[in-house]
């Protein structure tokens, strides 16, 4: 059943992004959770319907001609059981709008899985440099890559993503 974060929730949730990113690529814990005041930003959960702990997540800002995938973890205890590719489709169904996220460039088998997990559900992979700005203070910047969901995009596209992600999420002015 995916949902809408419940704030009662969240301390779940970032403790699964804890364990599911670097250090780099999410914020400290108050400056994460102030994100939820934000009307561009939701958390979407599923949640397990016995116990109801969260099982995955995904954070998504949404913006007038965009939407980024910004953070989507399953909690390594329920993975490999399609939960990530059925709650992926149902939100990327429901946002109704070009669709983006970052990954790690394939370096290793893990990050290769990863773009390979996405693809099968729809992204492709984009190969414009892009780095990620540090998403904090005493974080550091990250050569990452852009995926899109349904088709790959022009570089005009591109730098038009770059630039939304980078005023509006990352607060480069």
């Amino acid at each position: 059943m995916i949902e809408l974060l419940a704030r009662r929730d969240f301390d779940e949730v970032f403790a699964l992004m804890e364990a599911s990113f670097p250090q780099n690529e999410y914020r400290p814990y108050y400056e994460q959770k102030a994100l939820l005041d934000d009307p561009a930003y939701s958390i979407y959960t599923f949640s397990d319907m016995g116990d109801g702990a969260v099982r995955a997540f995904i954070a998504v800002w949404k913006f007038d001609d965009l939407a980024f995938i910004e953070h989507f973890a399953v909690n390594p205890r329920y993975r490999n059981g399609g939960i990530g590719a059925q709650m992926l489709r149902e939100v990327v169904d429901s946002l109704k709008t070009m669709v983006c996220l970052e990954v790690e460039p394939p370096h290793d088998e893990f990050s290769a899985r990863r773009i390979a997990f996405y693809e099968r559900n729809g992204f492709r992979l984009n190969e414009y440099p892009y780095i990620q700005p540090p998403i904090a203070q005493r974080r550091e910047a990250v050569s990452l890559l852009i995926m899109t969901w349904g088709e790959s995009v022009s570089e005009e596209v591109f730098e038009r993503i770059k630039a939304t992600l980078y005023s509006n999420v990352y607060k480069l002015r």
